[in-house]
Order: structure tokens, then C-alpha cells, then sequence
């Protein structure tokens, strides 16, 4: 334990030098004090298996300073040039972007196009609706051929360590530092320095390669790495209860047997759309009931949005019924696409559903209860908050499978 002055002391005059100390204003933790542009720089010096000061960590504190040292002097003598680094990206022109047309093109692509937005009016024989804008209904969902989806997509940035010279894919500039020299989307694998990141647009197109299982993976990076409007996991199952399940009693609330939907997830993580999960390999259709719930269930950002999950919640409390819709409907406006397009399809089926009532014995009501929990989950893992929303779960599912086709 020696003071800040003594530090100095010690390292006057030898750049590039360090020294750790136990701190004199709190004992017990520890300052790394570095001679850099003729001052000593002190930093509070952390320890959780690897040594940090920052967000970098490093197995000792000597690779610690040289990553250290490498950092203040680009940032100290290149200070004007980095200021510039962005000013004239080669993102829109060369890299990562061109390849991105050159796969593009042969894809079909359609544009996006808006939700129709309705109004929701009562007399006192019916319920009906009239359109209110002209925006059109963003595609039918029946006897529509399947095509891409232009969905934004953020890229999913994590730092990086490369190994040997690296040059930004969004600047052109070199990447510098010991370890952690910039960031790569996990999804995509796009190299960017971590300040050119906060410019790249929300365009990421990933690829299969990098995508290691198909349950419990982000709704939109599935569609977009798949070519498809809905993931393939919702339309495969579908497809398949509608098949052979509709009149099975007890549809999606009895359970099929655990070890078996755990069989068909790894099916789908291993084979993705060429998982067998016909009559031959699961006769009983609970199993693949179970399997689209688990996989509705396990998504990261659930199909109703951690983001929108309060405003559904006060639509469902809004006591009239007719403002209720309008409440849920302008709700769904603002889900993500490929959030959207899937619970579309999910409802439409779910009506269908209901048309065999007398056989499956499944109303709204009762995919209410079922799917309510499973497409809602609040951002926080509150137990109680849980408990409380039971009700108003329930009847946002069961509004939106009454009401397909009007808020849809």
C-alpha cells in the first residue's frame, strides 16, 4: 500500500511502465498504475479469473497493459483519423453488403407492406368492421405461395479476439488491440470495430452455418436464415395436426409423453425441415401439440413481445368490448413481422381448431388458458405478476382466435 504520489514517483520517467497497489482510500482493493504520455494513469484493477479494467479481460495484467498501451497510443496519436474513421463507409459499396445483393438475387423478395388498420363498430344484431385507411392486409394467409420476407434484423454483436491483421467491414480500417480487437455478429459474421457497430444498418441476413439449433433461437434470425415467412417449425406442425389431430380430444391440453417432444426438438435442431414428425415416427398427435408449444414457449422474445406484453395486458382490462379490439389490434400493428405473420397463422389454425369443438372439445376459451401463458410471458420473471395476468392472457388469446378474421 503505497500513495498515488510515491506511484508516481516510482514510474517517472520510464513510459510505458507499471506498477499495482492496494488502494490507500479503500483497503483490499487494488490500482494499476501506468505510465503512458509522460503521466501515471491509475485504474481500479478487478479480478474474476481474469484480470480487468474494462470489458476486456486478460489472463495477466502484463497482456492486460500491452492491449492497454496499444489502445492509448492509436487513440492518442491517430485521435483526428479515428474521429473520421466513419465518415466514408465502404458498407453500402464493397464486403459484406455486395455479397448481400449477390445472394439476393436469387431470392424472391416482396416488400413489406402494412397491417390493414380497422375500426370495430357494434349495432345491435352484429359485430362488424370497416376499413378505416387505406392500407392494404400485408398478404392472405391461405393460397398465398411462400416468399421472402424483407424483415429487418439487428445483427447480434459479441466482442471478438482475432487472430492476426483485421480490417473493419463497415470503415476499412484496420482493428487493433491485443485481444478483443471488435465485434462479430454471431448470426451473420459481419467484423466491425464496436463504434463502427452502433452504424451498421438493421440488415442482417444470417447464415445457416452459424445458426446451431432451431429450438429456442430468435424468431426473426430462424425466418431470415431460412428463407421463410413463419419459422418452419410452426407450419410443419400445423400442417401435421391438421392432418390427423383436429378431432382428437383434449387438442394441445393433453400431454404427450416429455421424452418424445424432447425427440422431436432434436429432430428439428438436428434436421431442421427435413425432421420426420409424420404418423410413422409419432403416432400419437400430442406429441407434436407439445413439441409447437415447447417451441413457442422456449423462444428468447416470446411471440408476443416482452416490449408489447403490458399493452396487451391493459387492451385485455379495457372493459368496453369494442374498444377492447381496437386496443389489441393496434397492439398487433407494432409485433415485429415475423412475430406477427407467425401468430397469424397460429390463430387462423387455433379457429380451425374450434370448428371441431364437438370432437376435440376445445373452444376458444380453452386455448385461451392453454396458449395464453406460452405466447405471454412478462419481462420480468415475477411469480405473482404471472399470477395476476392469468385472466388477461387467457382472453388476448381468446379475443384474437373469436376475432381472426377482423384483427388479422
Amino acid at each position: 500500500m503505497i500513495p498515488r504520489e510515491y506511484a508516481d514517483e516510482l514510474l517517472a520517467g520510464a513510459e510505458g511502465a507499471y506498477l499495482i497497489r492496494e488502494s490507500q482510500r479503500q483497503p483490499g482493493t487494488h490500482t494499476l498504475a501506468l505510465r503512458f504520455g509522460h503521466q501515471t494513469l491509475n485504474y481500479r484493477l478487478f479480478y474474476d479469473g481474469k484480470h480487468f479494467v474494462g470489458e476486456k479481460r486478460f489472463e495477466s495484467v502484463h497482456d492486460l497493459v500491452t492491449d492497454a498501451l496499444i489502445t492509448l497510443y492509436i487513440e492518442t496519436k491517430a485521435a483526428e483519423y479515428i474521429a473520421k474513421m466513419t465518415t466514408n463507409p465502404i458498407y453500402e459499396h464493397l464486403g459484406y453488403t455486395s455479397l448481400l445483393k449477390d445472394k439476393m438475387v436469387h431470392r424472391l423478395s416482396r416488400g413489406r407492406t402494412e397491417p390493414r388498420r380497422v375500426t370495430f363498430q357494434k349495432d345491435d344484431r352484429v359485430s362488424f368492421m370497416t376499413i378505416s385507411s387505406p392500407l392494404v392486409r400485408r398478404s392472405a394467409l391461405k393460397d398465398t405461395p411462400e416468399k421472402q420476407c424483407s424483415y429487418e434484423k439487428i445483427h447480434n454483436f459479441k466482442v471478438h479476439t482475432f487472430r492476426g491483421p483485421h480490417w473493419c467491414e463497415y470503415c476499412a480500417n484496420f482493428m487493433w488491440g491485443l485481444i478483443a480487437q471488435g465485434v462479430r455478429c454471431s448470426d451473420c459474421g459481419l467484423n466491425v470495430h464496436k463504434q463502427c457497430s452502433k452504424l451498421v444498418p438493421s440488415d442482417c441476413q444470417p447464415d445457416l452455418r452459424r445458426i446451431k439449433k432451431v429450438f429456442s433461437c430468435d424468431l426473426t434470425t430462424l425466418v431470415k436464415a431460412h428463407n421463410t415467412t413463419r419459422p418452419m417449425v410452426v407450419d410443419m406442425c400445423i400442417q401435421e395436426i391438421e392432418l390427423r389431430g383436429m378431432k382428437s380430444e383434449g387438442l394441445y391440453r393433453v400431454s404427450g409423453f416429455s421424452e418424445h417432444i424432447e425427440d422431436v426438438r432434436l429432430a428439428f435442431d438436428r434436421d431442421g425441415e427435413k425432421a420426420d414428425i409424420s404418423a410413422s415416427a409419432y403416432a400419437d398427435i400430442n406429441i407434436i401439440a407439445g413439441a409447437l408449444k415447447l417451441y413457442l414457449r422456449d423462444l428468447p422474445i416470446p411471440v408476443i413481445t416482452f416490449d408489447l406484453y403490458s399493452k396487451f395486458i391493459q387492451a385485455a382490462k379495457i372493459p368496453n368490448a369494442e374498444s377492447r379490439l381496437e386496443a389489441i389490434h393496434e397492439s398487433l400493428l407494432q409485433l415485429p413481422p415475423a412475430h406477427y405473420e407467425t401468430l397469424r397463422y397460429l390463430m387462423a389454425h387455433l379457429k380451425r381448431v374450434t370448428l371441431f369443438e364437438k370432437d376435440n372439445l376445445m373452444n376458444s376459451e380453452n386455448l385461451g388458458i392453454v396458449f395464453g401463458p406460452t405466447l405471454m410471458q412478462p419481462p420480468e420473471l415475477n411469480a405473482l405478476t404471472t399470477l395476476n395476468d392469468m385472466r388477461q392472457q387467457k382472453l388476448v388469446v381468446q379475443l384474437m382466435i373469436e376475432h381472426e378474421d377482423v384483427l388479422f
